[in-house]
């Protein structure tokens, strides 16, 4: 049993303000008389219900028309479409667009790089020699090369101390720049070189192209023409030589070579001009 400060405190703890006790409780107060009377009729529960029923579908009855409207409303709005992330990825054409780009876009063209060479322009009688300087420098009294080159001149019959005719012609022009320094503009360059010379040059009736630079970049020729003749517009006849240093590293040109100048001997040596299909 607990003492009656005990039992009001637990009472007011769990918010009972009377309470009745069914039997005497030990030590509690005495009751009081309000609290003893009997209790009055409860009133019939049906008005109440009956009331409390009005009141719960009258805010349904008020809502529903509410939420009627709303919702018509909300079926008749346009539908409007927002266009998703992947859509609008998928509508770039970017990587079509650069793929037909590359097809119709010319391929690009590597520069060409200019080719290397240095040639030397000698008059030797009748005959204009433009012959390849393997080292770059000109022709040296002692130089095998033009020893050789003597060797040649005389065994043609022409004078073997020839002239030598200006500067030689040395390619590329520039070290530096943007200029077209190509082989197309070499070839150019030296058949222009050589039609102003040959032109201060009368009664040239032979060309010596002597050397591949001389024969590629004069005679628009190649290898293959070695020891033939040569009809090159503007400049007239030539004759391709091989280079002084190939005859001296392969000796076993020299004989073909020899054949060749005995069928080419007449230009220099007749008084007339001969053709070259004769």
């Amino acid at each position: 049993m607990i003492t009656e400060l005990r039992r009001r405190a637990f009472l007011n703890a769990m918010q009972v303000a009377s309470w009745l006790p069914r039997v005497a409780l030990p030590f509690a107060a005495p009751s009081r008389p309000e609290l003893l009377a009997p209790l009055a009729a409860e009133p019939e529960p049906t008005a109440a219900v009956a009331s409390v029923k009005e009141a719960a579908a009258a805010p349904q009855a008020h809502v529903a028309p509410v939420v009627e409207p709303a919702a018509a409303v909300v079926s008749e709005r346009p539908k409007i479409e927002v266009p998703r992330p992947t859509a609008r990825v998928e509508a770039k054409p970017q990587p079509v667009a650069a793929e037909e780009e590359a097809a119709v876009a010319p391929a690009k063209v590597a520069p060409v790089a200019p080719p290397r060479f240095s040639l030397q322009l000698l008059r030797a009688g009748s005959c204009v020699i433009l012959a390849e300087l393997s080292t770059g420098e000109p022709f040296a009294a002692r130089d095998p090369a033009y020893l050789l080159l003597k060797d040649l001149l005389r065994a043609a019959g022409l004078p073997d101390s020839p002239q030598i005719i200006g500067e030689p012609v040395r390619w590329p022009l520039l070290a530096r720049g943007t200029m077209d320094q190509g082989p197309q503009a070499a070839l150019e360059y030296v058949q222009g070189f050589l039609m102003a010379r040959l032109e201060e040059e009368p009664e040239c009736k032979c060309l010596w192209l002597v050397g591949l630079p001389a024969i590629r970049f004069a005679g628009e020729a190649d290898a293959e023409a070695y020891n033939r003749e040569l009809q090159v517009e503007g400049l007239g006849a030539a004759w391709a030589v091989p280079s002084l240093e190939l005859l001296m590293d392969e000796p076993a040109r020299k004989a073909p070579l020899w054949q060749a100048m005995q069928r080419v001997m007449r230009r220099w040596q007749s008084s007339g001009v001969e053709s070259l299909h004769e």
